[in-house]
């Protein structure tokens, strides 16, 4: 299968078509193809062939690291599959040396000496004898038996720095790497473990405990981040700007409202962003609630869904933006600072959410998007009928009053402050 909206798709013919025209499917044909079968060709020896001609298996190295990659990720025990995937590697190293050996064996002869792999009959002695061999090389225990001609000194010796260099090195930092790596993970990603703990503490486990593992699966296999603050809270603000805007600056020039807006304000206005990640079939916001915050869609798509909470009377995709009714101070608003709609999450949906108080030093700034944000809030709630007309057309006229009063206030000052000039002028004279 394959995520489309962060839900895994495994209809088959949909499948196909995907990983047919993806660049992965000639890399694995090419890796399968039966070129053992050219030994067969006259000329072409046998049995020192056929490990030349399967060459092309090399080729599914990346899709090994591939399944290594993602049993990682969805695993509920990570350290565990890492001790695993390198016991596997120690263990083929160790194999691909016992078969090094065999072959230099086989070319100076079974048995001809006590270094050498004994000739014995059976084919399974055989190997065992020489995995024993490169076990003892490769872990540096050195009870092998003495080397006597030039190609035993040679292979001996090399077995024994790749021991030092490689094995020694790879078995002796596992704790470390383990550490580090645990480390990492917990500084980007949330800890899922203490909302389980909590869970089950309270008997509220079972399917509400499934949702919250999915969603820590989803963040840690899509790289969402959600603890940026966190982790970049000890830059200084100029650092923590240009951080910030090499990583969601582009993503912001594609909503709509940012568009016209300059470089030096998004990136300011990217650090008041905060990421967050909603799940399949979650409410972003419903209808009623106090409106704290709006949204920018990253990535996903969400819908806006009727009282019964299935019927969708829209969809909102990627560069859109919701949520500023409830902010900002639209004239006639019926609702006042509650949300006019329902907001459901179709897939896994990645948003920008910002605060109250910061969209209220943005527009500050830019009447113009107050403007615009307005204009749009003002046709949204007219489409809706939560809009006054004539509560509007009120305000609107108790603004102009308020206006005037205020011009008149000013052109009085400005009297009172002449006057006041006139009169410290005639005292110091």
């Amino acid at each position: 299968g394959f995520l489309e909206d962060g839900i895994l798709v495994q209809d088959i013919s949909r499948t196909r078509r995907r990983y047919l025209g993806s660049w992965t499917f000639p890399w694995d044909v090419t890796a399968v193809l039966p070129t053992e079968l050219l030994c067969l060709l006259p000329g072409v020896p046998r049995v020192p062939g056929v490990p030349a001609a399967r060459a092309n298996r090399c080729l599914r190295v990346p899709r090994l690291f591939e399944a290594f990659d993602r049993c990682e990720t969805r695993t509920g025990c990570p350290n565990a599959f890492r001790m695993a995937k390198l016991m596997l590697y120690l263990l083929l190293g160790i194999h691909w040396h016992g078969c090094f050996y065999f072959a230099l064996s086989a070319r100076l002869g079974l048995g001809v000496d006590p270094w050498v792999c004994p000739s014995f009959s059976r084919l399974l002695r055989r190997y065992l004898h020489s995995f024993y061999f490169s076990t003892l090389v490769l872990a540096t225990v050195g009870d092998t038996p003495a080397p006597r001609r030039e190609e035993e000194f040679l292979f001996l010796t090399a077995g024994f720095l790749l021991a030092v260099l490689g094995f020694a090195t790879i078995t002796g930092s596992i704790s470390t790497v383990i550490v580090d790596l645990s480390t990492a993970a917990s500084a980007f990603y949330p800890d899922a473990g203490p909302v389980r703990r909590y869970l089950r503490a309270w008997g509220a486990g079972g399917r509400l405990e499934g949702r919250v593992e999915r969603w820590h699966q989803h963040l840690r296999a899509q790289r969402k981040l959600p603890a940026e603050r966190e982790v970049l809270q000890h830059l200084p603000r100029g650092l923590r700007a240009e951080v910030a805007a090499s990583v969601h600056l582009a993503t912001l020039r594609r909503v709509g409202l940012f568009r016209s807006w300059e470089h030096g304000v998004l990136r300011q206005l990217v650090l008041r962003l905060r990421p967050q990640v909603f799940g399949p079939g979650e409410f972003v916001c419903r209808r009623g609630d106090v409106g704290r915050e709006m949204y920018f869609i990253r990535e996903g798509r969400l819908a806006v869904v009727a009282e019964d909470g299935v019927t969708q009377l829209a969809v909102l995709g990627e560069g859109l933006y919701f949520g500023e009714i409830s902010l900002i101070n639209i004239k006639g608003n019926m609702a006042g600072n509650r949300r006019t709609a329902n907001i459901l999450s179709i897939g896994y949906s990645d948003l920008f959410c910002l605060g109250k108080e910061d969209l209220e030093e943005v527009l500050a700034e830019f009447p113009c998007a107050r403007a615009a944000m307005e204009a749009k809030g003002r046709e949204l709630l007219l489409r809706m009928g939560q809009l006054n007309t004539g509560a509007e057309a009120a305000a609107l006229a108790a603004e102009a009053e308020a206006e005037q009063w205020l011009q008149g206030l000013e052109v009085a000052l400005e009297g009172l402050q002449t006057q006041a000039a006139r009169l410290l002028a005639q005292l110091e004279a």
